[in-house]
């Protein structure tokens, strides 16, 4: 049995493909963007992470959470961000808010909304990805944003209103671009 070194990534069986991408263009990406080396398992359906030359622990854990992104179903494209610092996955594991399989149901259905409008409006007014898996919602953006996109994700969960999730999206958004214009003006006098 050959024996693996780096850290290892459960991924869905079914998601595999896209992490490797056609002709292996998906893991040479994140080779590249991470600085990072990785081995596919598919018997086990793991992916292993090991540093690059000169890799810095942050670009081993930054490609595991990129790992970990394409699994729950983003794009190569979104999940190669997380290169950047600003950038942040989070995920809401929807088993700890939903009390039975019926509850699990309604959250998913409020966060997705109907044809996928109230998971659109989600993503257009905090500015971040969003996917909603069978058990978890995966969120992908700037930290600060992903911390809003979570906090309304979390709202719509508990039974909040959508009208007013997203009142709290439009007044955290404001606030969210007078800490940046903040931050510019400081850095630029």
């Amino acid at each position: 049995m050959r024996r693996y070194s780096g850290v290892p990534v459960a991924v869905s069986p079914e998601r595999l493909g896209f992490i490797i991408g056609k002709g292996g263009q998906g893991i040479t990406a994140l080779e590249e963007t991470f600085n990072v080396k990785i081995e596919v398992d598919s018997k086990t359906s793991t992916v292993y992470v090991s540093p690059g030359e000169n890799a810095t622990p942050f670009e081993v854990m930054r490609a595991k959470q990129a790992i970990e992104a394409l699994s729950l179903g983003f794009r190569l494209e979104d999940v190669l961000s997380l290169s950047e610092d600003e950038w942040c996955l989070e995920i809401v594991d929807l088993n700890e808010l939903a009390r039975n399989l019926d509850d699990l149901r309604r959250i998913k259905a409020r966060i997705i909304g109907e044809e996928g409008k109230a998971r659109k409006n989600l993503e257009q007014m905090s500015g971040v990805k969003i996917v909603v898996g069978d058990k978890m919602v995966g969120l992908l953006g700037e930290c600060g944003n992903v911390n809003v996109a979570r906090k309304a994700v979390l709202m719509l969960a508990r039974g909040r209103t959508h009208g007013s999730v997203y009142g709290y999206l439009r007044a955290a958004g404001r606030e969210l671009k007078r800490k940046k214009l903040q931050l510019w003006k400081g850095d630029h006098e």
